[in-house]
């Protein structure tokens, strides 16, 4: 089973998603999103994992570096989910390219294949794929739109 939480933010609305004990996902609504295999999706707002969310993104939208995120399981491919390992690695107020991305890979890896994997991060603002820009520092690609990208990373301090 499947468990479901609307969220508000400064943003937009966001819809959450989990197991029960770990979010598997969280999308800004109207986003292009990969929705848990079929079965039950209940609307449970008071499990633990939401409330330790709703926390971390009070204190997120507030300017706060709200600390470790909550319980979180991404599902993808082995290689998406090295990159969103690395993703959790970006501190808070700092960004990093694409292409310094690739490079942590033990194999050569192309930018691209690196943005294809950030493209599908299923874990919004938590795994902080708006935090990855192109190598000249411009701002490129955001499931939720390059205006919330620019958005995230002023709230940070990172654009004035």
């Amino acid at each position: 089973m499947w468990y479901s939480m609307d969220c508000s933010s400064p943003l937009g609305d966001l819809l959450a998603v989990s197991d029960g004990t770990f979010l598997t996902g969280l999308w800004f609504k109207g986003q292009k999103k990969k929705l848990p295999p079929p079965g039950e999706i209940v609307s449970r707002a008071g499990l633990p994992v939401f409330q330790e969310l709703e926390r971390w993104l009070e204190d997120y939208f507030c300017g706060k570096d709200p600390g470790p995120i909550p319980p979180a399981a991404p599902s993808g491919s082995v290689f998406q989910e090295a990159v969103w390992a690395l993703l959790q690695e970006i501190p808070y107020g700092h960004t990093v390219t694409y292409g310094a991305l690739a490079a942590r890979f033990d194999r050569p890896m192309s930018a691209q294949a690196v943005g294809g994997a950030v493209g599908r991060n299923p874990i919004s603002i938590l795994i902080p794929c708006h935090r990855v820009v192109g190598a000249d520092g411009a701002l490129t690609g955001y499931a939720g739109g390059l205006w919330r990208k620019e958005a995230l990373l002023k709230l940070e301090g990172i654009l004035a």
